[in-house]
């Protein structure tokens, strides 16, 4: 079992990492494995982060989806079309995620796969980000992007990919402005979390709730509001490339250890 301050501390990285483009699973496998922690503390406390993440989600977008919610009677065409374009978009990462979830769980937690991962899409992130016109806006948005930047959500399944790290590289090779290349991200982000949050909060009512998992979700939800808020700001300003020299380094540092543990 995991100590409060381990709860907290794991929490505090899901929050920032979830939505930061780089790879919330990969650093909660990392941050264990460098700390020499329990590196695994329990299907419970994997789905109350992802809850929680999901709580900053619905807090700062809750306008939004409302919005695109009573577009199915008030006629909004732009709004309509936006959830339209949210659920088939939504669609390949469900998908994948369901038919590769064991892999996931294994094979794909090596520290040295991870590290090519970060660095892998490191790299692309830096390189979509920089080339070519980016002034597109979330409203231009087609379907054939949306069908794009889904079927990239999908591979996050990886730790070290990321979903907001893939899903805003592709935005980004497609023209999309930086900051609606994250709402856009982020707003996908919704339903996947809700649909994976609650298929998995099924199977652990009857491990009952513990300070850990309640300190886990709280520093989630505040650290993932707090991520999305200055990300959001942070682009407007300032490129994704200071996240692909750290997915880089971060890499580097981890491919050190393992060899040095070898």
């Amino acid at each position: 079992m995991i100590s409060t301050f381990q709860a907290i501390v794991l929490g505090i990285v899901q929050g920032l990492t979830e939505f930061l483009p780089v790879s919330s699973s990969a650093h909660l496998i990392l941050v264990p494995w460098l700390f020499k922690w329990p590196e695994d503390p329990g299907l419970a406390f994997d789905v109350v982060l992802h809850l929680g993440t999901l709580l900053a989600l619905l807090i700062f977008y809750w306008r939004e989806w409302l919005a695109m919610v009573m577009s199915l009677v008030n006629g909004d065409r732009v709004q309509r079309r936006l959830l339209f374009l949210l659920i088939v978009a939504s669609v390949p990462g469900a998908i994948i995620g369901v038919l590769l979830e064991k892999e996931a769980e294994t094979i794909f937690r090596s520290p040295v796969l991870i590290a090519g991962t970060l660095a892998a899409l490191g790299i692309l992130l830096w390189a979509g980000d920089a080339i070519g016109s980016k002034k597109r806006k979330i409203d231009e948005i087609t379907l054939f992007d949306a069908i794009l930047i889904g079927l990239s959500q999908a591979f996050a399944i990886i730790p070290g990919v990321s979903r907001s790290g893939a899903t805003i590289t592709t935005a980004r090779f497609l023209g999309i402005d930086r900051a609606d290349a994250a709402n856009f991200s982020f707003l996908m982000a919704t339903p996947i979390i809700a649909g994976a949050g609650l298929i998995e909060a099924r199977k652990f009512f009857h491990e009952g709730l513990t300070a850990q998992l309640g300190w886990g979700f709280a520093a989630s939800a505040v650290f993932g509001l707090l991520a999305i808020v200055w990300l959001l700001r942070f682009v407007r300003n300032n490129s994704y490339r200071s996240f692909a020299i750290y997915r880089v380094a971060l890499a580097v540092l981890v491919v050190a250890v393992a060899f040095a543990r070898a």
